[in-house]
């Protein structure tokens, strides 16, 4: 795991100092060594911060260059399947001068360009300068475990593995994006391309980038999608659906267990990170480190109990962390850290947890994919059972039911949800289950911005047009999970809590094997019902977990909240939200929100969301698009951005020939 920057320009030199104030604010991720190189010509240049995983010599250093000295590379990642990639090429003539994935990756595009990303089994964000193309090629993993932003200027294209390296650029400017404002407050994440701040874009996941250094055209497109549904229908027993489970995951453990340092797991006691426990222990010569956080007296938030149970049944090393409140102190530093906020306080636990397991350990293998992949919210019960009663429940009764929660429950009412995503039109249902504000709710907080500029989209119809047309329910809400909430909110949560650390945090259910295995051959009755979810999952664990185990959980490293808000939490969040001549949202309706708090409401959610944001634009001096933020932090030189419409929220189709190949896996 790495951290890297870069910035390339048309016709001007890229100044050295300022790529190496962007690589340093990137220290935390790349502890171990660091590097940047700069073009004959002056006019790109590449820094690289290191986290020494596969090949701790020198000759894993980058930014790194081929025998030919035409490419260059900076990578943040691991390539997992870079041994049999390494043979295949070296049967083809290549020939390689050090031990690292990083070369592979290199000889990789010098066989296939381009293409190259269709033999890579990995997590990865990378740049690759072609010097003999005259382009910069950027790319990003399929299910966008590694970050990568990047700005477009005039002539000019910046990168980095975090936001916070690009504002170390004076041309970049600091101004909030409404939109994508009005997107956070709606689910909590910015889904998409888009940033919180104007001009900074994500690359999407399974996307790649391509900047033409004489003529300073740009191109994104997709290099993979989520794979068609081709279940089998009944010719293949679900017993051997379970084996073939089985096999994959075993396998995907394997590829991320190997490392030049020492590796440990995530252990939650839940079914995801429970199974990866047990292939873990299965694959590996020697115990298994396991790792849980524990909140002593806090009932359903405490799976310690469980967790101990699968060390036991597997023989692991077992380590745990006992979580008191955390310090108020804490929250600043997680804002810090989190460039583009989320309102997912399992950040407190996840930083807890991955700094504990640091000092053991400098790899972990998580739970993360699994949720997505086979059903496993409750979110993926309630669609199946709207299925069910979409048929029977009138149109105008839906309407009044409707109208009914917007108008009689209160934001923080328990079911309020629930109810209008049971009463939404499809694919608006399976969006509003899980909206943390509604859009009248969002209006009354964005009076202050929206007098300047309103929202110019709903975010609720950004995310129900990537559902797709003709899927069922349950896999229109399993791939809008995969490309949404786990891309942009759980991958981000654990790459900016465990490099925080300097840990490096592998997902073996997103190998995408499994993935296809997942999307493609699995029927949704062994996903998700009406009544029951993970099936498939749980009958793999029936197998192999403690039969005292508890399968019906649903946990994971979770916070108990609204408990901590009763104290120092509550009177911290309640002075950040309500003090200060420069609010962002409106104080009456903020007030209202810590009123309903205090009266049981279930606000902490909400609360928790406004609170990370206000800290972020205080820490990055990030200006209302009305306003400029006096802080010296929010000048800038109002460079010429790239225009871009709304239409480019959606993943475009790639204007060149044979994208969306089917992966090539060894």
């Amino acid at each position: 795991m790495c951290g890297i920057a870069g910035k390339a320009s048309i016709d001007r030199p890229v100044s050295r100092e300022l790529l190496l104030r962007m690589r340093d604010t990137l220290r935390h991720r790349g502890p171990d060594d660091e590097g940047v190189w700069v073009s004959a010509d002056g006019r790109v240049a590449l820094g690289h911060r290191r986290l020494s995983i596969i090949d701790l010599s020198a000759a894993g250093r980058q930014p790194m260059t081929d025998a030919t000295g035409e490419l260059q590379i900076v990578f943040n990642g691991e390539i997992y399947n870079y041994l049999e990639v390494r043979t295949d090429l070296a049967a083809r003539g290549h020939h390689f001068r050090t031990a690292t994935d990083t070369e592979v990756i290199l000889e990789a595009y010098r066989a296939w360009g381009i293409d190259c990303l269709d033999h890579l089994n990995g997590m990865f964000g990378f740049a690759l300068v072609d010097a003999r193309k005259r382009r910069l090629f950027l790319a990003r993993d399929r299910a966008g475990e590694k970050p990568l932003f990047y700005r477009a200027g005039a002539g000019t294209l910046s990168f980095a593995s975090e936001l916070k390296a690009l504002f170390a650029d004076p041309e970049c400017p600091r101004v909030i994006d409404v939109d994508a404002l009005d997107s956070y407050l709606a689910f909590g994440y910015v889904p998409g391309r888009r940033s919180l701040v104007q001009g900074i874009e994500k690359l999407p996941q399974g996307h790649a980038l391509t900047f033409d250094l004489e003529s300073g055209a740009l191109e994104t497109f997709p290099y993979w999608t989520l794979p068609a549904d081709t279940s089998p229908n009944g010719a293949v027993t679900d017993d051997a659906l379970v084996d073939e489970l089985d096999a994959l995951l075993a396998d995907s453990v394997r590829l991320r267990m190997i490392a030049d340092v020492p590796v440990g797991v995530m252990l939650s006691g839940g079914i995801d990170s429970s199974l990866v426990t047990a292939m873990a222990a299965r694959v590996s010569s020697r115990p298994v480190k396991t790792f849980t956080i524990t909140f002593p007296g806090h009932g359903a938030f405490d799976e310690a109990p469980y967790a101990r149970a699968v060390a036991r049944h597997f023989g692991t090393e077992h380590i745990e962390l006992v979580a008191e409140p955390a310090t108020v102190d804490l929250l600043p530093e997680l804002a810090r850290q989190y460039d583009e906020p989320i309102a997912d306080s399992s950040m407190v636990p996840t930083y807890l947890v991955s700094r504990l397991i640091r000092r053991e350990a400098t790899v972990a293998l998580g739970g993360d994919g699994g949720d997505e992949l086979f059903g496993g919210y409750p979110h993926h019960c309630w669609v199946q059972q709207q299925s069910r009663m979409g048929g029977w429940m009138p149109r105008p009764a839906r309407r009044l039911a409707r109208a009914a929660a917007t108008r009689l429950m209160p934001i923080g009412m328990r079911g309020r949800n629930y109810l209008l995503g049971l009463t939404a039109e499809p694919p608006l249902n399976i969006v509003q289950f899980n909206v943390v504000f509604d859009a009248d709710a969002r209006r009354r907080l964005l009076a202050p911005v929206a007098k300047a500029r309103p929202p110019a989209r709903s975010p609720e119809a950004y995310k129900a047009a990537l559902c797709g047309a003709g899927a069922t329910s349950l896999r229109q809400s399993t791939g809008l999970d995969f490309q949404t909430y786990l891309v942009d909110d759980i991958l981000v949560k654990v790459d900016r809590a465990s490099m925080l650390c300097s840990l490096e945090v592998r997902a073996p259910f997103l190998d995408p094997r499994l993935i296809q295995f997942a999307f493609g051959r699995v029927p949704d009755r062994l996903r998700a019902t009406a009544t029951g979810r993970k099936i498939l999952l749980r009958r793999l664990a029936q197998r192999l977990l403690p039969s005292s185990l508890d399968l019906t959980r649903k946990q994971g490293f979770s916070l108990p909240l609204a408990q901590w808000f009763k104290g120092d939490w509550g009177r911290y969040i309640e002075d950040v939200l309500t003090t200060g001549s420069d609010a962002l949202f409106e104080r009456r309706v903020v007030r209202q929100l810590i009123a309903g708090q205090r009266n049981c409401m279930a606000n902490t959610h909400r609360l928790f969301a406004l609170t990370m944001i206000e800290l972020w634009r205080r820490e990055y001096g990030i200006a209302a698009p009305d306003r400029q933020m006096t802080s010296a932090a929010a000048v800038h030189t109002g460079a010429t951005l790239v225009a871009r419409s709304s239409a480019a929220e959606s993943w475009p189709a790639s204007t060149r020939e044979s994208r969306g190949t089917p992966s090539r896996l060894p």
